[in-house]
């Protein structure tokens, strides 16, 4: 921690980094860092996110100085880059050629499956959330922590334990979102703002796919197809409609495997899987994929039938159901 420290100290440009589809966590982190390097060092990073960010996360404090990877001159060259969730670099997508031009590189994790692909790796695979990490580096570095950058980790720890629902909730999350409340963060707020905003096209969009899933293996496997016929059909601008849909899968009483696997392509899918119990990180991770035990995914070649298929044959294959 000590070398992020004399990193940021030394650096004059810095960009920070989120993951493409970015949910609360990448976004939450990214922007309470740059709370933090902002009232710690007085300097102003700049922020890239390289998806569209969800109405969802438009809360966060320094959200709207985020820049699109679109209006980024790639040929720029930043003294540090610090890419924030981002299991593996090809996540960050077209950001990959800023990070590779930085004269330094910190990555900062919590994804079991991240294999230390920056100069200065900070990855607490025990942590529920990267804002977590983030946290206990404040900790460490004794950092000034404000209201802003607070709000900031804090909405990052609710949204990657599911309001503290998941099982990567520990006592040390418990903690360190408490004491994140002590700076006068709103929790009912944050989470009306997280879980009960979401607009009425995207439930109803849910609530399609959750009504034409399939269920195999005695109800043990449940899945369901997203195409981008469907996403238009329900007027998606943009916004992450599959956003937790997984999980409502996975909620199901007999389901031990959930997948959504969603049409990118014609050639491409993506896939989002969750599991109660089983390994799915090492499922994901025969795909080029990855992420937590319970929580995984990956990007593979194929159509949505195709992929399908793969899926199901390895989950056959590793005996998992």
């Amino acid at each position: 921690m000590d070398q992020l420290h004399s990193s940021i100290k030394e650096s004059k440009n810095i960009l920070l980094v989120s993951h493409i589809n970015p949910d609360g966590d990448t976004l939450g982190s990214m922007c309470g860092l740059y709370s933090l390097i902002k009232d710690n060092y007085k300097k102003k990073c700049t922020m890239v996110v390289v998806s569209k960010v969800p109405a969802t996360y438009e809360f966060l404090p320094y959200i709207d100085e985020a820049v699109n990877i679109e209006d980024m001159d790639l040929s720029r060259e930043f003294d540090l880059v610090i890419c924030l969730d981002i299991a593996a670099l090809d996540r960050c997508a077209e950001a990959q050629i800023l990070f590779s031009k930085a004269k330094n590189t910190i990555n900062i994790d919590h994804h079991e499956t991240n294999n230390s692909y920056a100069q200065i790796n900070i990855i607490q695979s025990y942590a529920a959330a990267t804002a977590e990490v983030l946290f206990d580096i404040v900790e460490n570095l004794k950092w000034k922590l404000s209201k802003e950058s607070a709000l900031c980790l804090y909405t990052g720890i609710v949204t990657d334990t599911g309001n503290f629902r998941f099982s990567n909730t520990t006592s040390r999350t418990m903690n360190f979102a408490g004491r994140l409340l002590d700076y006068g963060i709103d929790n009912s707020d944050v989470y009306q703002k997280c879980y009960e905003s979401k607009s009425k096209n995207m439930v109803l969009f849910q609530s399609y796919c959750i009504g034409k899933a399939e269920f195999l293996n005695d109800n043990k496997i449940a899945y369901t197809i997203v195409y981008k016929k469907d996403l238009e059909k329900f007027g998606n601008n943009g916004e992450d409609y599959t956003d937790g849909l997984t999980e409502k899968l996975r909620a199901i009483k007999t389901t031990e495997i959930a997948f959504v696997v969603k049409e990118l392509n014609p050639t491409t899918s993506k896939v989002s899987m969750r599991s109660k119990e089983k390994d799915i990180a090492k499922l994901c991770a025969s795909f080029g994929g990855g992420g937590h035990k319970l929580a995984a995914g990956a990007v593979i070649k194929g159509n949505v039938e195709q992929v399908v298929s793969m899926i199901l044959e390895e989950i056959k294959r590793q005996n998992l159901c």
